[in-house]
């Protein structure tokens, strides 16, 4: 070997230890993103299955395994209008392997309704996109309302006016859409159910439909099968237009009178991961979930179940919850709603 040759191969050498020195030093999360995933993903579902956030969840878990090649696994942890799951994700390392379907009362609701939160909901988490939107369904067991004689929104009032209290209303938990739907529905009207609620819409659906329970402001995507079966009677959505969906069906605010003018209370879905989460990662979910939600199949599968696709930007989910977070307080405090 040549005196150059030999002072060619020294240089060399010094350049590659000190990248490899470099590449040691660099955050093990910035050295994992070219990797990521590999290994199973969980994404939490902060309530029982067959809920319309478990529905959603299963819908693109199975898209998300063919993008990345890992599974996608949905993991239902309810409890606490969603706070218990929730707190898990808030708490879990920021590696992209812990994602969270959060929801309107997750990241909205509940901070005005709780007095003592587990994370918070804004600081702790990132956005990565908004999955969908869905108006809930204001849906009575046929039964009951064949005995209270409630056919409409009007019926529904009489029949609660004439009967304080004797009534049961249903919900997926404290601090959820489907709860805090009613407690508006009661503010606006005078009037009084006693809130049950549940871990989930899956559980309460159940005993909805089983007679135990008389009324509630369910999810459309998992009512609407009941409603099409017969188990369960529609009375209106509680969105400010009629759902393609139930096209037949009026919104609260249509059948509901003067004391229901504007009435609207919605839901909303999406995923989110603890705070420091790579944005490499975020930004490849984000565009991979946009991606799956505009196959038509997949689509046109969830606009039939009553739900609104979304897949917008994580910059765009982040504006929402802000946004919603503010709305949901004013509801909170004009309805008196307390943790029950």
């Amino acid at each position: 070997m040549s005196v150059s040759d030999r002072e060619a191969f020294a240089s060399l050498t010094r350049r590659d230890v000190l990248a490899a020195a470099g590449a040691a030093l660099l955050p093990l999360q910035a050295r994992a993103q070219g990797t990521w995933p590999s290994k199973p993903v969980r994404i939490v579902v902060p309530f029982a299955a067959s809920g319309t956030t478990d529905i959603l969840a299963r819908a693109i878990a199975p898209e998300l395994q063919r993008a990345f090649g890992q599974p996608f696994v949905v993991d239902n942890k309810p409890g606490a209008g969603g706070n218990t799951g929730a707190a898990e994700v808030a708490k879990a390392p920021n590696d992209g392997y812990t994602f969270l379907m959060g929801t309107v009362g997750t990241h909205a609701i509940n901070a005005a309704l709780y007095p003592k939160m587990p994370y918070d909901h804004l600081k702790d988490f990132a956005p990565v996109t908004l999955v969908a939107g869905v108006p809930n369904v204001l849906v009575m067991n046929p039964a009951s309302a064949e005995r209270y004689k409630v056919a409409s929104v009007p019926d529904l009032v009489r029949a609660l006016k004439a009967n304080p209290g004797r009534l049961n209303m249903a919900s997926s938990g404290n601090g959820t859409s489907i709860h805090l739907a009613g407690e508006l529905f009661k503010t606006l009207t005078g009037t009084f159910m006693v809130h049950i609620p549940y871990r989930g819409s899956g559980p309460a659906l159940i005993d909805l439909m089983g007679g135990s329970m008389d009324v509630m402001f369910d999810n459309l995507p998992s009512a609407l099968p009941h409603i099409k079966s017969g188990r369960l009677k529609a009375l209106a959505v509680t969105s400010a237009v009629r759902s393609a969906a139930l096209p037949d069906t009026p919104t609260v605010a249509e059948a509901g009178g003067p004391a229901l003018k504007g009435y609207e209370a919605s839901s909303w879905f999406g995923l989110l991961v603890p705070a420091g989460t790579s944005t490499d990662i975020i930004n490849r979910v984000q565009a991979e979930v946009a991606r799956s939600l505009a196959v038509p199949a997949i689509k046109e599968r969830l606009v039939a179940q009553g739900a609104i696709p979304s897949g917008n930007t994580p910059a765009e989910f982040a504006r929402l919850i802000e946004a919603e977070t503010k709305k949901w307080a004013g509801v909170v405090k004009a309805s008196g709603a307390k943790v029950d």
